[in-house]
């Protein structure tokens, strides 16, 4: 099925309120993939993406002041103080809006065609006052067009969306031949049903950047693992990967198209499989002679590092390494999903070591306040990283609707985390109490900067 050409749709990705927020190559990739699928359809697309500033033409931004940038693409994103949502008036820190201000997102959209409907994401649960933000400016802006909402905090939190955010229809759950015929039969098409698996998705529409820094890359989708604070068994069906030749195909597309060096990939489950999977893909970088930087935000699995392994990454120009420990004590690894064990974490950082990394290159993301947790725990965890020369990377655990660990944390939260989402967010360690509190917290971080 293909649209009659007039047909407009615009995507939009909304401002972020939050206490804080950084910019580690921080994409809506599924948004992008929905607006390739839409133009193989026949649709015309455009973007609103309230995070990025450089979508925005000069003269909207000229008495703005540019966000700092690394040459990599990470950094800082635009942002004002606003006031606190009631829920969060007790916590002592500045609330912010993080991106474009709403008077130059608002004459953006004026300048844009007029779409015939608007598909919108969503983040993070505790996001949301941004969505309803956007969604109202969207109702202002564009009277009369119809709004869906997608993403994950209409996955996680589908009923709270539906009777707060304003939007006209929430589809939760990963994109599916079902979604697709429900955006054609609100476009007054033919809703025959299509089936868009993942593999044979087109490229992601980066495209609607101008000169994109980096490109995010999604090779697989979906994890193996079942993680009891991990929600990837919600946001994606099944586990489905590319070819490695196809990887490679799109790698050479956005050099040869913007000459993008850096590269961050998106997936949850990268080097499971390897040498099925990204040993392939990373001696094709290497003898097709790409020169790319990788990076990798998202946790890679320590268990599938072998000294190949290391090495490939390597030789290949991967820079950002970020293992997953979340913890040392082995109870707690194996109550939690079992993806790793202490012994499995030394040998991988000793092959990235023997292949080249420095010891504070090899980030490690060690999850702290999860249920039921002592402060002890997570200075043993700490220690236990620094003895193999590692960087240890604290992050704070934000409880999650439809997680294993939700129930427990619903117990021991302070907060009404099942009624209120603002109270996942990690910020304000949702599950403190007298064996971790926030003090505890604030030291361990202080604790660490500067350190290897």
């Amino acid at each position: 099925m293909r649209s009659s050409p007039e047909k407009s749709i615009l995507l939009v990705n909304p401002w972020i309120h939050d206490f804080a927020a950084y910019d580690l190559w921080m994409k809506p990739l599924g948004l992008l993939y929905l607006g390739g699928i839409l133009r193989s359809r026949g649709y015309r697309v455009s973007l609103l993406d309230c995070l990025e500033f450089t979508l925005f033409p000069g003269e909207l931004t000229r008495n703005l002041k540019p966000p700092k940038r690394k040459e990599s693409g990470r950094g800082h994103v635009f942002k004002e103080v606003i006031p606190k949502p009631e829920p969060l008036r007790g916590i002592q820190r500045q609330y912010r809006r993080y991106g474009i201000p709403p008077e130059v997102a608002q004459k953006y959209l004026r300048r844009l065609p007029r779409p015939e409907l608007i598909l919108m994401t969503s983040s993070m649960t505790y996001w949301y006052p941004g969505v309803w933000e956007t969604i109202r400016l969207l109702r202002e802006t564009l009277p009369g067009v119809p709004v869906i909402l997608g993403g994950i905090y209409a996955t996680l939190c589908p009923g709270h969306a539906r009777k707060h955010s304003g939007a006209d229809r929430v589809l939760p759950g990963a994109w599916d031949g079902d979604k697709m015929r429900i955006v054609a039969e609100m476009l007054g098409e033919p809703g025959n049903r299509l089936d868009e698996g993942f593999p044979s998705w087109p490229y992601p529409a980066f495209d609607l950047y101008p000169h994109p820094p980096y490109v995010c890359l999604l090779t697989r989708c979906g994890c193996p693992f079942s993680c009891t604070y991990c929600a990837s068994h919600r946001l994606a069906k099944g586990f489905e990967s590319r070819e490695p030749g196809e990887v490679l195909e799109e790698i050479a597309f956005w050099q040869a198209k913007f000459g993008v060096r850096d590269f961050a990939f998106y997936d949850d489950a990268l080097l499971i499989g390897p040498s099925s999977h990204i040993l392939p893909i990373l001696q094709g970088v290497i003898e097709k002679g790409f020169s790319c930087r990788f990076h990798g935000p998202n946790a890679l699995h320590a268990r599938a590092i072998s000294r190949e392994v290391a090495d490939f990454l390597h030789r290949a120009g991967f820079q950002t390494i970020r293992l997953g420990l979340e913890t040392s004590d082995e109870a707690l690894q194996a109550r939690t999903g079992g993806k790793v064990n202490n012994q499995e974490f030394r040998v991988a950082v000793e092959n990235l070591k023997r292949a080249g990394y420095a010891g504070e290159e090899i980030g490690v993301y060690l999850l702290a306040g999860l249920p039921g947790q002592t402060v002890g725990e997570v200075e043993e965890s700490i220690a236990k990283v620094r003895e193999t020369g590692a960087r240890p990377i604290i992050v704070e655990y934000s409880p999650i609707p439809g997680t294993a660990m939700f129930e427990e944390a619903q117990k021991s939260s302070p907060f009404d985390i099942a009624g209120e989402p603002l109270f996942h967010n990690n910020s304000i360690l949702p599950c403190q109490w007298e064996g971790f509190t926030w003090g505890d917290f604030r030291r361990l971080k202080a604790g660490l900067k500067g350190k290897p």
